[in-house]
């Protein structure tokens, strides 16, 4: 028994695993296909899009209005009692049993314009919900480029953390030897250990760094999280990228121009203006025509013959067509009109103050991206030379240490400047090169690494 138990066990932990397998199949990931996650995935966009449908089907639903309607149907009853009998036209007292037969169809001929106007109010929103799925795109891209640097950003400082790590180890043994010996004190040797307690807590910190950058990467792909996820480093050379020619206000100006989101803004302003169209036309008058068709059978014998006449005999001589012309002229509706056109002013106002403010997001990204650019490539080109000195400085430091020429303390400063000086340039080159790939972006340019 414990067998099979054992044997289902394993059955059912290998279907598991081939399950995980099936749902995240993925490992190396390069930034395309990241990207291409990132957008099937993304609920928000899902979510564009069916607002987009909705738009669509307003449209169908605002065209049916200028088509007649019709509709048909029947019914079949009983009365008992006093009663007017349809055959003889005379009041009696019997169940009469009876079958009618009905059609109506109706069509507007004017209506203040509300139904065309509604029709391009419907075209309008289709146009602006098709421009915020565009939107959501390239938010969702630029999001997750963000996300695939910083997971490339933390695998280098974790890089540079175990190559830290890896000088002290050496040092920390090479002083326990001399200290055995009798060469050095057995402070030097502490100090060392202490300085490699340190540099290994830096390299437990980059490593949870790049842990939480990866779950930040696979959340951003609504994918399940899978610690052995790594992706391809891509060559950065910050020399390769190069800040724009153009300044904040000429890329704000060509943003305005090509960014989906203001074109979406300007949509939203033409439907809240034909809102208030359609809401004006409620003060004009309407105009339709309507027709309709009604025939019935009866179970009664004709007075005449003294038998049921049958169905359709009854039905082609019951048969009736009625033709309407009406004209609705709104005299006081209780200042349902009124509110329906104030309403409309003030989601006029409202679109008015999302188009602004849509503006304003654009202008303070642009600022943001373009003075980090710049504040970073300063930094880089600094960090360059400042790590260039700082290694020539440490190797220096080394031989002396290695002769006896300094202490552990002082070798000690020598290396956390040459690491500090390390994180700082990989924290401006991965900087530096995201906020070149914005106002890239910003400029209408494909955004690749």
């Amino acid at each position: 028994m414990r067998k099979v138990y054992y044997c289902l066990c394993l059955l059912f932990c290998g279907l598991f695993s081939q399950v995980s397998a099936q749902e995240y199949p993925y490992t190396a990931l390069d930034l395309e296909t990241t990207i291409e996650i990132a957008l099937e995935n993304n609920l928000n966009l899902q979510r564009s899009r069916l607002n987009l449908s909705t738009a669509e089907i307003t449209l169908l639903e605002n065209r049916g209005q200028q088509i007649p309607s019709f509709s048909t149907g029947a019914s079949s009853g009983f009365r008992w009692g006093r009663s007017i009998n349809p055959v003889t036209n005379l009041f009696e007292n019997r169940r009469i049993g009876n079958i009618n037969l009905f059609a109506n169809t109706s069509m507007p001929i004017y209506n203040g314009r509300q139904i065309s106007n509604s029709i391009k109010q419907a075209k309008t929103d289709i146009q602006a919900a098709a421009l915020d799925v565009e939107a959501t795109e390239n938010d969702i891209i630029l999001n997750t480029i963000n996300l695939f640097i910083n997971v490339v950003f933390s695998k280098e400082q974790l890089n540079v953390a175990n190559s830290q790590l890896q000088t002290v180890t050496e040092q920390s043994d090479r002083t326990k030897r001399l200290v055995e010996a009798g060469s050095l004190a057995m402070a030097e040797q502490l100090d060392l250990e202490a300085q490699l307690a340190t540099s290994e807590l830096e390299v437990v910190n980059a490593d949870n760094s790049l842990r939480i950058a990866k779950l930040n990467l696979a959340q951003a792909m609504q994918v399940p999280f899978d610690p052995s996820l790594d992706v391809v480093v891509p060559d950065l050379d910050p020399s390769n990228y190069f800040l724009p020619e153009e300044q904040v206000d000429e890329i704000f100006a060509f943003a305005l121009e090509i960014m989906p989101e203001i074109k979406s803004a300007d949509f939203s302003m033409e439907s809240a203006d034909l809102g208030i169209d359609i809401a004006k036309g409620a003060f004009y008058p309407t105009l339709g025509i309507s027709g309709n068709l009604f025939s019935n059978f009866v179970d009664q014998p004709d007075f005449l013959t003294g038998e049921i006449p049958p169905f359709f005999t009854q039905i082609d001589r019951n048969l009736s067509q009625t033709l309407n012309l009406q004209l609705n002229i709104p005299i006081f509706s209780n200042f349902r009109n009124v509110a329906g056109v104030q309403r409309a002013r003030v989601q006029k106002q409202q679109a008015l103050i999302q188009k602004e403010d849509v503006k304003n997001q654009l202008r303070n990204d642009i600022e943001t991206a373009y003075t980090t650019a710049l504040a970073q490539r300063q930094t880089y080109l600094s960090n360059q030379k400042r790590v260039s000195s700082l290694e020539e400085a440490f190797r220096m430091s080394q031989q002396r240490f290695d002769v006896g020429a300094i202490n552990s303390v002082d070798f000690q400063v020598a290396q956390n400047n040459l690491f500090n000086a390390q994180a700082d340039l990989v924290s401006a080159k991965y900087n530096y090169i995201f906020a070149v790939k914005v106002l890239d972006f910003y400029l209408g340019n494909n955004i690749t690494l």
